[in-house]
């Protein structure tokens, strides 16, 4: 059958093409083509990306490019790049790029403006809160407070870069609204040299401002002479907000000059170059954080100019587009052999699922194709004594990053070679498997061979990183982002809106009254199983 529309023809041939493939197991490809690493991995700056354990072959690339062109991905790139509105539900610009971009590659001259305030009134928080006592006591403790894209980026960076933070200061995250988050880690600090940093785009989100009124609450107790001091005020000495709603933040008692603003055209869970990244340049320096802009950058300019062939991003993206669409996956693992990159799979969660988790296109029909899969997974090598029995012998088909580090952050003495050898060794082994023959070859007891057989043919894709720096982290980050920007266009939706938080959030609005026993939300209509659960919680059950 054929047909007219380049796109569908295009996604036509790509199906047929699956069906041919599906049986084909990676032990024959590589048997084919030994020298497959060759051709199946590609490099740019300090990542190698080797993905010749995918279970595709020159064909299969070739039928997923052409997809990608007559989805018009370079148009759309180049429209993300000139400050165009592709957030069309909210009618935004998507402005990510801009945050780590020279003055003259930005969209339009107030951005570049913004941008270059923003970071020079970074870089002086940075410099005076390193260097100068604060409130008459050296900062030591800074509690970031943040949910979701506010707390996640930031989080995870903190982390990633543990080795290069500055040894004063120690950096604490807290986005959970329960009370176990925030009320253990006020016992143990010092409130004469804690900094809270409140983040919230809006500055209305309800568990940032809820914990941030009961840190407030707690300063103010904490030091009441400070408050008692003509003109000063511990709130405006403690705290400092980042927002895009300066009214609101100066409400709350911070300083205009304490917060910092970032605008409407940056999605939560693409801002950590922005101010929300504060704590991060707090914790690595500014001059760190300049680092982890120059690495996105350098991604940037090689997804904005590398030939499709060549190109990391967009690569990436069209290997999750072939495991979803064409062989069925629901769910992809992220494995970073990393402790430091612990938290990579979060963040990649809230990054992917929350751009891509949707089902509709940006036509307001159906999704034709794709949607993201769900993503999971944990730091090697504590991941292999959790999860990793299914993938070896479960019966889901679930495609894999993993990351390697060439150098370790932390170096120990016989550590990072046994680490960098299981992460190889669980590619290859998920791969390849074991088969009943090759068992029985090492002895295995014939009548256990059953459950010593390993199908393998799972596919993965592995990332090598010369080093976990600022710049090299900057670069990963760039890579993922544009993954998903890619996947946007080859799916067909809006992949910076996020209209299903929403909801939630306007329910748990309207369900509070019911909890704290103020009578019923006019027009409410709650169904039997919330109402039932609230009158319990009313009469006790949970105390």
């Amino acid at each position: 059958m054929t047909t007219n529309n380049p796109l569908k023809a295009a996604w036509q041939a790509l199906y047929r093409h699956a069906e041919e493939m599906r049986a084909t197991h990676l032990r024959a490809l590589f048997a084919e083509d030994p020298q497959r690493f060759a051709a199946f991995s590609l490099q740019s700056g300090d990542i190698l990306m080797d993905f010749s354990k995918q279970r595709l072959t020159s064909v299969t690339l070739r039928l997923l490019r052409q997809i990608a062109s007559a989805s018009g991905l370079s148009c759309w790139r180049q429209r993300m790049a000139d400050g165009n509105a592709i957030n069309h539900t909210e009618n935004r610009a998507v402005l990510h790029m801009a945050l780590r971009a020279p003055a003259q590659a930005a969209p339009d001259a107030a951005t570049a403006r913004e941008v270059a305030e923003n970071l020079e009134h970074m870089r002086a928080f940075c410099a005076a809160l390193h260097t100068q006592p604060g409130g008459g006591e050296r900062v030591t403790d800074v509690v970031h407070l943040g949910i979701g894209g506010s707390d996640l980026g930031p989080r995870m960076a903190v982390q990633a870069l543990a080795a290069c933070q500055h040894p004063d200061l120690r950096l604490h995250f807290v986005a959970n609204v329960d009370g176990a988050a925030l009320a253990p880690l006020l016992a143990r600090l010092n409130p004469r040299s804690t900094l809270f940093i409140v983040v919230s785009k809006t500055f209305a989100t309800q568990e940032t401002l809820t914990n941030a009124r009961t840190a407030r609450e707690w300063v103010d107790a904490s030091l009441p002479e400070t408050n008692a001091r003509a003109g000063a005020d511990a709130v405006a000495r403690h705290f400092v907000a980042v927002t895009s709603n300066l009214a609101a933040a100066t409400a709350f008692g911070i300083p205009a000059a304490r917060v910092f603003l970032f605008g409407e055209g940056v999605g939560g869970r693409f801002s950590l170059w922005s101010p929300v990244g504060l704590s991060l340049a707090l914790a690595i320096g500014f001059s760190g954080f300049t680092a982890l802009l120059s690495g996105a950058r350098q991604m940037d300019a090689h997804f904005l100019e590398a030939p499709p062939e060549k190109n990391l991003p967009l690569t990436l993206a069209l290997l999750d587009l072939w495991n979803a669409d064409a062989l069925g996956a629901h769910s992809h693992g992220i494995f970073p052999y990393s402790q430091s990159l612990e938290l990579f799979p979060a963040y990649l969660q809230q990054l992917e699922m929350e751009s891509l988790g949707k089902s509709v296109d940006r036509q307001g029909a159906p999704l034709a194709h794709g949607g993201s899969p769900i993503l999971w997974g944990a730091a090697g090598t504590s991941g292999q004594h959790a999860v990793f029995q299914l993938l070896h012998q479960g019966r889901a088909l679930v495609p894999c990053d993993f990351l390697l580090l060439k150098h370790a952050d932390f170096p120990l003495p016989d550590h990072h070679l046994r680490l960098l050898a299981n992460g190889l060794a669980q590619s290859a082994a998920l791969a390849f498997g074991e088969t009943p023959e090759e068992a029985r070859a090492r002895q295995v007891d014939a009548a256990l061979l059953p459950w010593r057989a390993f199908p393998g043919n799972q596919p993965s894709t592995t990332l090598l990183l010369e080093r976990l720096t600022p710049h090299v982290l900057g670069q990963l980050l760039a890579l993922y982002e544009h993954k998903v920007f890619c996947l946007g266009v080859l799916w067909n939706l809006n992949a910076f809106d996020q209209w299903g938080v929403e909801l939630g959030k306007k329910m748990a609005q309207r369900l509070l009254p019911y909890l704290e026993d103020e009578g019923e939300t006019p027009g409410a209509v709650l169904d039997a199983s919330t109402r039932g659960l609230i009158a319990a919680l009313n009469a006790g059950c949970a105390a």
